[in-house]
């Protein structure tokens, strides 16, 4: 059974820091283009970071980039998100998605249909 399971989230002070954890079960993420994503309530989902399963090239959404760093740990087959600086804007679930294929990586953040594997979600709350 194909699995991704997110976790690391919780309520932060903004300018706080948190890493999110996506772990994968019964797959190897390192075979999967990985990425996160964000969801506000009545909104879509927002891609926030991916990862290349090739070359470890990455990709971020403008309102994160520069505050957050996705990473893979292939020994412990899970992904990471670092998020620093956190903002009151970055409130939200944020969600672990897997592919195995992209028709192009530089489309990852928007291509969420070519995502079959998703995780359950975890809370995110910038609050002070």
């Amino acid at each position: 059974q194909l699995q991704v399971v997110e976790s690391g989230g919780g309520l932060v002070q903004p300018g706080g820091s948190l890493r999110l954890s996506c772990a994968a079960s019964g797959f190897s993420l390192d075979d999967y283009v990985v990425a996160w994503f964000r969801r506000a309530p009545g909104k879509e989902r927002e891609g926030i970071s991916c990862i290349s399963d090739t070359d470890g090239s990455t990709d971020y959404a403008g309102s994160v980039k520069g505050r957050f760093t996705v990473s893979r740990d292939n020994a412990k087959n899970t992904v990471y998100l670092q998020m620093n600086g956190l903002k009151p804007e970055d409130t939200g679930v944020y969600y672990c998605a897997a592919a195995e294929r992209l028709l192009l990586f530089n489309l990852c953040l928007v291509s969420i249909y070519e995502y079959h594997y998703w995780g359950q979600g975890t809370q995110v709350t910038v609050s002070s």
